[in-house]
């Protein structure tokens, strides 16, 4: 049996077909492509522990990923919370990065572990030998971010 439409549902069809083109396509497709990071020589780090260290890895990042770099405070509802641990060996090399809190969406995971991985090598933790730098990404839907340690704050 042919599906006949009416002058009323023409219209509503047409509304849906518009509606549908204009929908804004979801936040997934800004963590599809890893960026590629702006990174020369680091500078050794001088750090005496894990934790002063943080500072040296957040700013690495944050010269290796400039345009991805959310400036100003974050609002209030972030599009992921990730928290990561990077272990560096004597020379500034990537040894593994472990997720300990993985974020609500999903896509966002993956992404974040590449940028850390295509940053390296990180500033070499001169008086540790080894590091494990662990850091907070706060990620926002349109693919930049703040670290924890060098955020700006959140409304």
């Amino acid at each position: 049996m042919p599906i006949i439409l009416r002058p009323r549902h023409l219209l509503s069809a047409t509304l849906l077909v518009a509606m549908t083109a204009v929908a804004p396509l979801p936040a997934v497709a800004q963590f599809a492509m890893v960026p590629s990071p702006l990174v020369g020589t680091p500078h050794p780090s001088q750090a005496d522990n894990d934790r002063s260290y943080r500072i040296d890895g957040a700013r690495h990042l944050y010269a290796a990923y400039p345009m991805r770099i959310y400036k100003g405070r974050m609002p209030p509802l972030l599009y992921g919370v990730m928290i990561t641990e990077t272990e560096i060996d004597g020379d500034g090399s990537i040894v593994d990065v472990r997720v300990r809190r993985p974020p609500a969406a999903p896509e966002v995971g993956p992404w974040v572990v590449a940028m850390i991985r295509k940053a390296g090598p990180f500033p070499p933790p001169a008086r540790l030998g080894r590091v494990v730098y662990t850091d907070i990404w706060l990620v926002h839907k349109s693919g930049n971010f703040q670290l924890d340690t060098l955020t700006e704050g959140q409304n």
